[in-house]
């Protein structure tokens, strides 16, 4: 079992990979809700004044964009920049090539075996086994 201190109240907690306790996440959680009406009934504003409306740090919000719980509409003038060629973008990690790209790479990469025939057997009464 592994035992960690919340990152932001300091109380002790089971760590499941979240650095926050279950407490300090279920309010987080509920604060994303608000954040996102917020977002959602003022288009326009930057992440500055989202920032300081709703008492929640750029930070934890660029976090909510990358994981693209967040959408800034393309009027807001907010982006943030792709993590590999470094172009603005809304939401996510990537852009739309960069993402292509990736997408491109690992399915060359990947390459599915085709399963192998089954032997035919003269004899139809013998046991068989896959694989073999």
């Amino acid at each position: 079992m592994d035992v960690r201190n919340c990152k932001k109240c300091g109380n002790l907690f089971n760590y499941d990979g979240d650095s926050l306790c279950p407490k300090c996440a279920k309010e987080m959680e509920e604060k994303f809700f608000e954040v996102r009406e917020f977002i959602y009934n003022n288009p326009s504003a930057s992440m500055s004044v989202v920032a300081e409306e709703m008492d929640v740090p750029i930070q934890q919000i660029k976090k909510w964009v990358r994981q693209e719980r967040l959408l800034f509409s393309k009027d807001s003038g907010i982006s943030i920049d792709c993590e590999s060629c470094g172009k603005p973008i809304l939401t996510g990690r990537y852009c739309k090539e960069c993402k292509g790209k990736m997408t491109n790479t690992f399915s060359s990469v990947y390459v599915e075996k085709a399963p192998e025939k089954a032997k035919k057997s003269s004899s139809k009464g013998k046991m068989r086994f896959l694989g073999n």
